[in-house]
C-alpha cells in the first residue's frame, strides 16, 4: 500500500511538470513591435567624420613591452 501511494505521488508530480511545460500564451498572429530606433545614415556618417584622426598609432601592448626593440651591443 505504501508503494502504491508513493508511485501515485511520483506520477502526479511528473504529470504536473509536463503540463506546465506544455502551456503557451495565446498568439494573435500579430508580429511583435519593432522597438529598434531608426538609424539616420547622414547623421551616422557625419558623426564618424567628426572623430579626429590620431597623430600616432595606438599600441595596445605599449605598457607590456618597450616601444622599440633593444639593440644588442657588438
Amino acid at each position: 500500500m505504501k508503494i502504491l501511494v508513493i508511485a501515485a505521488a511520483v506520477l502526479a508530480l511528473a504529470c504536473g511538470a509536463a503540463e506546465a511545460q506544455g502551456r503557451r500564451q495565446p498568439n494573435d498572429g500579430a508580429k511583435p513591435a519593432d522597438n529598434k530606433p531608426k538609424v539616420d545614415e547622414k547623421a551616422y556618417k557625419a558623426a564618424l567624420e567628426r572623430i579626429p584622426e590620431p597623430k600616432e598609432k595606438y599600441d595596445p601592448w605599449g605598457g607590456a613591452r618597450p616601444s622599440e626593440p633593444a639593440k644588442k651591443p657588438k
